[in-house]
C-alpha cells in the first residue's frame, strides 16, 4: 500500500473514533433525565456518569501516549476501539445507576485509547506539510460530532435511552476491524525501553486528586476538608512526579517536551484556552434552560453555531498552517475567541437569540483558527518515537483546562442558584428560572465570561511568544530549542 493511499485510511480510521467518542457523550447529556428516572438513580450518580468519561480521558491520556511510543500505536489504538464497544453493549445493559456509571468509566478507558493514538496516528502516516491539513478534517470531524449528537440523541430517546449505546455498537464493530487490517506501525518501535511504573502511579493519583477536588469543590464548597485534603495532596503527588521524572531513564513524560520554548508555549495556550473555553457551552446550557426556558434539546440545538463555525474553518486554518506556520494562525484565532467573549460578558436575561449566536459564531470561528494550527506545532516539533506522550499532554492539558473551567464558573454562579436548581440545570432535569436568584445569575454569568476572556487573551500572547522548533538527533536527544 502506498503512502500516498494510507494517509487517508489512516486518518479514516482515527476520524470515526473521534466520532463516535465525541458523539457519545453529547448524545448521552440529552437522555440524562430519562436515565434518571428509570434507573432510579441519584443526582450524584448521574453527575458521574456524565463527569467521569470526561476525567477518566484526562487522567489516563499521557501515559496511554507512553506507552504507545514503547510497544506501538495501532495495538492500543484498536484494543480501545474494541474495549469502547464493548462498554456500550454493557452500558445498554445496565439496570442501576452504579452499573452504568463503572461500565461508563469502562468506556472511559477505550476513548482514552483511542484519543492518546489518534493524532499521534495521523502525525506518522501524512508528511509535514500536509500534516495541518490532516488534523483539520479531524478536528471538523470532532466539531460535527459535538453538532449532530445532541440531535441525534433529542431522536434516539424517543426509542428508550438504551438505543443511545445501541448505535454505538455497530460502529464500534466497523471501527475496530477497519483499524485492525488497514492501520500500520509506521515508525521503528525502540528496543529495550521500560515504562515508568513509578512516575505513571504518582502522576495518575495526583492528577486523579486535582481533577476530583475541583469536581467536588463545585459541589460540596471550597473549604470542605475532603477538597482542600485533595488539592494538597495533588500539590504534593506533582512536585514529588517532577523529582521522579528528572531520575527516571526512561521517563513517562519526557520534560524536555515542556522545556523547549515551542512546546512550552503551544502547550501552555492549549491549556488556558481550556480554561477560557471549557465552560462556555455549559453556561449558555443554564443560560439557555434556565432563563430563556428551552428545553435542552432545543438549547442543544441552538448552541450549534459553536461547531458550525468550527467545522468550515478547521480544514481551512490547517492547511494555511501548513504554508504559513501555526505562531500567527492560532493567536490570531484566540484573540478572535476573546472578542466573541467580550460579546458575552453583555448578556442580559433579555439578549436575543440572534446576538447569542452571533457571539457564538465568532468564538466558533476563533476556536476553528486555533485549535488545527497550534496541534499542527505541537506534533511537528516533536521525534517520531515522542509523539504518543506529546499528544496525550496536549489533550490532557487542554481537557484538565476545561475541567477548571466548569469548576470556576459552577463556583461563580453558585451564589445564586440553590444546590437543588444548580444539579438539575446540570442534569438537564429544569427549564426555567425556578431557584435561580435572576439578577446575581446574571451577574455570575458575566463575571465567568469576564475571567474566560482575560484567559483568551493570556492564551494569545502565551500563543505568539513561541519560539523556533527544536532541533532533535536521531536519537532524540535534544540539540537546540
Amino acid at each position: 500500500m502506498n503512502n500516498s493511499r494510507y494517509k487517508w485510511i489512516a486518518l479514516s480510521c482515527t476520524t470515526l473514533g473521534a466520532l463516535l467518542s465525541v458523539m457519545s457523550g453529547s448524545t448521552l447529556v440529552i437522555a440524562l433525565p430519562i436515565m434518571m428516572k428509570d434507573l432510579n438513580a441519584g443526582m450524584g450518580i448521574v453527575t458521574w456518569i456524565l463527569m467521569g468519561y470526561l476525567l477518566i480521558l484526562t487522567i489516563l491520556v499521557p501515559s496511554i501516549g507512553r506507552a504507545a511510543d514503547i510497544i506501538g500505536r495501532k495495538k492500543l489504538y484498536v484494543s480501545g476501539f474494541a474495549i469502547f464497544t464493548i462498554a456500550s453493549f454493557l452500558c445498554s445493559l445496565s439496570h442501576t445507576g452504579m452499573q452504568l456509571l463503572i461500565y461508563r468509566l469502562v468506556q472511559g478507558i477505550g476513548g482514552s485509547l483511542m484519543v492518546a493514538n489518534s493524532t499521534a496516528i495521523v502525525t506518522d502516516a501524512f508528511p509535514k506539510n500536509e500534516l495541518g491539513k490532516a488534523l483539520g478534517i479531524n478536528s471538523m470531524v470532532i466539531s460535527v460530532a459535538n453538532v449532530i449528537g445532541p440531535i441525534l440523541g433529542g431522536f434516539l430517546v424517543n426509542f428508550g435511552w438504551r438505543s443511545i449505546f445501541y448505535v454505538n455498537i455497530p460502529i464500534g464493530i466497523l471501527g475496530t476491524l477497519w483499524a485492525a487490517i488497514q492501520l500500520k506501525e509506521l515508525t521503528k518501535l525502540p528496543e529495550k525501553q521500560k515504562f515508568d511504573c513509578l512516575g505513571t502511579f504518582v502522576f495518575t493519583i495526583g492528577i486523579m486528586s486535582l481533577l476530583v477536588s475541583l469536581t467536588l469543590g463545585s459541589f460540596l464548597g471550597w473549604l470542605n476538608v475532603v477538597v482542600i485534603g485533595l488539592l494538597i495532596a495533588a500539590i504534593i503527588l506533582m512536585f514529588i512526579f517532577v523529582k521522579v521524572e528528572r531520575k527516571a531513564e526512561y521517563p513517562m513524560i519526557d520534560l524536555r517536551l515542556l522545556n523547549t520554548r515551542i512546546l512550552a508555549f503551544a502547550n501552555a495556550s492549549n491549556f488556558f484556552n481550556g480554561v477560557a473555553r471549557g465552560a462556555v457551552t455549559f453556561l449558555l446550557v443554564f443560560y439557555l434552560q434556565g432563563i430563556k426556558d428551552m428545553d435542552p434539546i432545543l438549547a442543544g440545538i441552538y448552541l450549534t453555531p459553536l461547531a458550525i463555525s468550527m467545522v468550515i474553518i478547521s480544514p481551512i486554518s490547517g492547511i494555511l498552517s501548513d504554508k504559513y506556520g501555526s505562531r500567527t494562525l492560532s493567536s490570531i484565532g484566540l484573540l478572535i475567541s476573546a472578542v466573541g467573549l467580550i460579546g458575552f460578558m453583555t448578556i442580559n436575561s433579555n439578549t436575543s437569540i440572534t446576538l447569542l449566536i452571533i457571539y457564538m459564531l465568532i468564538m466558533g470561528l476563533g476556536s476553528g483558527l486555533f485549535f488545527s494550527p497550534n496541534t499542527n506545532a505541537i506534533m511537528g516539533a516533536v521525534p517520531a518515537d515522542k509523539r504518543g506522550v506529546a499528544a496525550g499532554v496536549r489533550t490532557m492539558l487542554n481537557t484538565s483546562g476545561s475541567v477548571i473551567s466548569i469548576a470556576l464558573s459552577m463556583a461563580i454562579i453558585s451564589s445564586s442558584v440553590t444546590p437543588e436548581a444548580m444539579q438539575a440545570l446540570f442534569v438537564g432535569t429544569q427549564v426555567g428560572a425556578q431557584g435561580i436568584a435572576i439578577g446575581k445569575f446574571i451577574g455570575g454569568l458575566r463575571l465567568a465570561f469576564g475571567i474566560s476572556f482575560g484567559f483568551s487573551v493570556l492564551a494569545a500572547i502565551l500563543s505568539y511568544l513561541r519560539g523556533p522548533e527544536p532541533k532533535w538527533d536521531s536519537e532524540s536527544e535534544l540539540v537546540s530549542a
